[in-house]
């Protein structure tokens, strides 16, 4: 299946940038004109998306994945106030598993008068702010929720303020579910990786902004959390609970859904755009996202197969197969997603503070935009194929072909190309 038309619309104008250049500069042994690459040949209902040059994903453009029922962003504005999902309102608990040995000094309680508020939170954000790049995915997801541009406090800074002493081995945490038990929907990390994050990694974080805006409703808000590198399941929304327990057990909600909680982010391609039918003669551009996971990203590759030539034998990931190199596109000009003054801050972890390049690209845990042109491609029915090899040189769907661990079988579509 095809990436949705929402991320056709976010990413068509980068690639179609892409092209243009490829004709100005002659790179391809056909004429890239522009009859060549008229919207027609292309998909004619993307005419309107020329102006766009989208990297993040805008907030209303985000893939949905919400718990409960009704989801809590769909109260009335009086009961999210009651309920403590404005900021006015919100309040964050901190404290022991009633079940386990865990102790801290201060825990952190609405009934005491000592849960942080949204003030207080804030307070914590002027000396502790932190913001990086970071693609929201669903582990059984075919393409991502979105791109974001995500800022909080590190979760460290929280769990410090309880003055913890000693039997802590994981935190779980959960969101606002309708006041209903059974609908909770909780995640967990260890102590460890919450405290300290090793050279290059990024900090798990309660996150208030996206794209530098307050975070929506539907996002999540006014807080949820933001876990780097894992999948979104970790990243719960409508944060109110957060518990330190000496239970070493996984008690994630999805871990009962028979996911691997404890996933990260797989590297795989996506096509954006594919024609299903074009002429002979004529170029035939495509154009794909890429999500960068654990293991980075080397190359983005495709393979046109003829339908009327046999599959390779025993071969399921089709590793012998004549794949081709695409090019990854650099970091846009334009970074999109309704940035105030449409301008990018600083992002230390993830960019040189005096340049403003990043430290590498693409960077891990994010997206990358790639694209080709195929020329001389002779009349008849081709199925074409998307791939990665990761920075390891480990072509997808491997190391983890698995689903419950991240979806990222190889993608294809149908082309006909016509005398």
């Amino acid at each position: 299946m095809r990436i949705s038309e929402r991320f056709i619309q976010q990413h068509y104008a980068v690639t179609r940038r892409f092209f243009l250049q490829l004709s100005a500069a002659g790179l391809t042994g056909a004429s890239l004109s522009s009859t060549a690459f008229s919207e027609s040949a292309l998909i004619p209902t993307l005419d309107e998306l020329k102006s766009k040059l989208e990297y993040l994903t805008k907030d209303e453009d985000f893939i949905n994945y919400g718990r409960g029922n009704p989801p809590p962003y769909k109260a009335p504005l009086e009961k999210r106030r009651a309920v403590g999902l404005i900021p006015e309102t919100w309040r964050l608990e901190v404290f022991t598993d009633p079940e386990s040995d865990a102790q801290i000094e201060n825990p952190l309680l609405i009934e005491k008068g000592t849960a942080l508020d949204w003030q207080g939170l804030m307070t914590l954000a002027e000396k502790h702010t932190v913001r990086y790049l970071h693609v929201m995915s669903c582990t059984n997801g075919h393409a991502p929720c979105g791109m974001g541009l995500w800022e909080g406090v590190p979760l460290r800074e929280i769990i410090w303020m309880t003055r913890p002493t000693k039997n802590i081995r994981r935190v779980f945490y959960y969101g606002y579910h309708n006041d209903d038990p059974k609908q909770r929907f909780q995640s967990s990390l260890s102590l460890g990786r919450v405290l300290e994050d090793p050279p290059g990694e990024l900090p798990v974080i309660l996150c208030y902004k996206l794209n530098g805006r307050w975070l929506s409703p539907i996002r999540g808000g006014p807080v949820r959390m933001l876990v780097p590198g894992l999948y979104g399941n970790k990243s719960v929304k409508w944060l109110q609970r957060i518990v330190l327990t000496n239970n070493y057990k996984i008690n994630d909600t999805y871990a009962l859904w028979n996911n691997d909680t404890e996933s990260h982010l797989k590297t795989w391609a996506r096509f954006i755009y594919t024609p299903e039918t074009i002429k002979a003669g004529q170029v035939i551009p495509i154009t794909g996202l890429a999500q960068v996971g654990m293991s980075g990203l080397k190359k983005a590759q495709y393979w046109l197969h003829p339908h009327d030539q046999p599959l390779p034998d025993n071969d399921p990931y089709f590793t012998t197969a004549d794949w081709k190199d695409a090019e990854i596109l650099p970091p846009p000009d334009h970074w999109g997603g309704d940035l105030p003054e449409d301008r990018l801050p600083s992002i230390p972890h993830q960019f040189d503070s005096e340049t403003g390049a990043p430290h590498q690209w693409p960077l891990r845990d994010t997206t990358a935009h790639w694209a080709a042109a195929l020329t001389n491609i002779k009349p008849g029915r081709y199925t074409l194929r998307c791939r990665t090899i990761d920075a390891n040189g480990v072509a997808q769907p491997m190391p983890r072909p698995y689903n419950k661990s991240g979806y990222n079988a190889i993608q294809k579509t149908e082309l006909t190309v016509e005398a």
